[in-house]
Formats: C-alpha cells, structure tokens, sequence
C-alpha cells in the first residue's frame, strides 16, 4: 500500500509568515507612496492601446507566487512510502491430519456429519492462526498430503473444503491407517525449521492397516514433534475407537489427547490447542519512504529566477 506525507509539515506555517509579510508590505506601500497622479487631461490617454508588455505585466508576480508555494511545499519535504509487513519471532509449524474413512460419515455429529463437523472447525482453527504455516494430511487406508506447509491461509481453506471422504475418491480404499496418517504428518514436518512442531491428530476409528502408530510416536518424539490426538465419536455408537492408543501416542509425544462427542466438544478441543500453541511472531508494519521534495524544488527555482529576470527585463517599471 502506497501512502503520502510531509515528513517537516511546521514549515506550512511560512505561509502564514508571507501572507503576513504581505499585508505590512502593502500597508506599507499605501502610506508611503502617492495613490495618484495629477494629469492636466487623461482622455488624450484613452484612445492609446495597450501594449503586451501592459497587458501581461503580471506574470512575473504570479510566477514568483508560484514559486514560492513550491518552495514551501519542498521544504515541508513530500514523502511517499511503501508498507512492507515484516514478520518478527518464528511461528508455530502444525500438521492437521484428519481421518477420511467411510466412518466418518456417521451423522452423530448432527446437523453435519464427523467430517463435515471436523472440517468447518478446523477452518475455524485456522482463521484464528496468524504466522503458523500449516499443512493438510488425510488418510484412511493409504494417507496423503492434501496441503504443504503454507502461510498462504486462503489457499489452505480451499484444500480444506475440498476434503471428502475415501469412497468418494477414485482409488482410495477404506480403513483407517493411522499410523501411517501420523507418519506423512511427522514427514512434513521434518524440513521445517520451525522451533515448535505440532500435529493435531484426528480419527474416528483404531488403526487396522500400515504402520505401527506407537513406533511412528516415538519417531515424532525423537524430532521434537509434539502430538495432539483427538478421538471423535459418541459414546454409545463410537465404534472401534482406539483411546488407549490415541492417549499413548500424546503422551509419548508430550501432546494431550480429548474425546470429543459432539461439534461444540470438538470446537472446544481445537481452541484449547489454539491457546496451547501460541507463536512467537508479531507483525510490524515498516514504511519505506522516499523524499519527493526535488520534484517541487528546482520548478520553485527555475520559477524564481524567472520571475526576477523578467520583472527586471521585459517588465522593468519605471521608478
């Protein structure tokens, strides 16, 4: 964004100097100099034309005028600048990784189903994330990025969106890899050089294909990659949820896992890790501006100079 100023604005105030000086200059000129002339007939004078000379004797005046607004203006030094957002501390460098298996379509999470309910408060999550770059994984017998580490938070909203369920996928199988959900998480985070690594886990269901998902814990713990395991379902039809599990694998991790049963249970647990995980960064707005006063400067000069030559050249009066 482009912005204007005047870097030294107290110097508008010799404008009122010079209109002071003005008015004294002109009172002046009224006391000391005759207001008329005696002539013993002026209609002789009348019928005499004008000459270009007459007829343009104010230019010198004006540009004179001119030239000193000019002149006032540049020293009032006329600035434009450029913000520039600088970004100050390091962020916080979070996975979310969500479950996409068939159960997570059970429509306990009412008036949306698991994932649906999932998606709008992840969303809701990021909106409330300012310098954190923030991935997508997705699993469910196989897992996948569905977005990179980004800052970019408009496109992360959009592959978010675009989420569904494995069975709407061609070539996806059902299960739930957890394991595996959690290691491509942990592999995003690995080139990161964030000072804090989160991935906030989601499922519905225990792991039954891939990987061992407590190997793939300790390995997250061995790079410093904190694990915040979310277990989703009610009670009564929570199917094959595995919290022994999910509770491990925060624990080893040094993470916290909840059980959410319900949409305002699992927008709770997402704000709780919103106010766990906080970044470091600030953003500070910097200007770099850019002296525009030579712009104004040399025309107040040259103007000036002409004005001095011709009021004592080609519009010398007589004295």
């Amino acid at each position: 964004m482009t912005e204007f100023r005047f870097a030294e604005p107290l110097f508008f105030g010799l404008f009122i100097v010079w209109g002071l000086f003005l008015w004294v200059n002109q009172r002046n000129g009224i006391i000391l100099q005759p207001t008329s002339f005696y002539y013993p007939d002026i209609r002789l004078m009348a019928r005499l034309p004008d000459s270009w000379r007459v007829k343009l004797h104010i230019i010198p005046t004006i540009l004179g005028l001119i030239g000193v607004i000019l002149l006032i203006i540049g020293l009032a030094r006329p600035q434009t600048g450029n913000n520039r957002d600088v970004i100050r501390g390091e962020g916080v460098a979070i996975v979310l990784a969500v479950d996409i298996s068939q159960s997570m379509s059970a429509p306990d999470f009412a008036p949306d189903n698991r994932l649906q309910a999932a998606k709008r408060v992840m969303s809701q999550f990021i909106s409330q994330r300012q310098f954190d770059s923030i991935g997508l994984v997705v699993f469910a017998r196989n897992a996948f990025h569905q977005a990179p580490l980004t800052l970019d938070y408009a496109i992360l909203q959009e592959l978010l969106s675009d989420i569904r369920l494995a069975s709407e996928l061609q070539g996806q199988q059902d299960g739930t890899a957890l394991g595996l959900g959690l290691a491509s998480a942990v592999n995003m985070l690995r080139a990161s050089t964030s000072p804090s690594k989160v991935v906030v886990l989601l499922t519905d269901g225990a792991n039954n294909a891939g990987i061992d998902p407590i190997q793939t814990a300790l390995a997250a713990r061995a790079l410093g990659i904190k694990v915040y395991a979310i277990g989703m379902g009610k009670a009564d039809i929570s199917g094959d949820l595995d919290e022994e599990t999910l509770a491990q694998i925060a624990t080893l991790t040094d993470g916290l896992y909840y059980r959410a049963e319900d949409t305002d249970g699992l927008s709770l647990i997402y704000d709780r890790i919103n106010r766990l995980e906080r970044s470091s960064a600030e953003r500070e707005i910097v200007t770099q501006w850019r002296d525009m006063a030579d712009l104004v400067l040399y025309p107040a000069l040259i103007l000036l100079i002409m004005a001095q030559v011709l009021r004592y050249t080609l519009f010398q009066k007589a004295s």
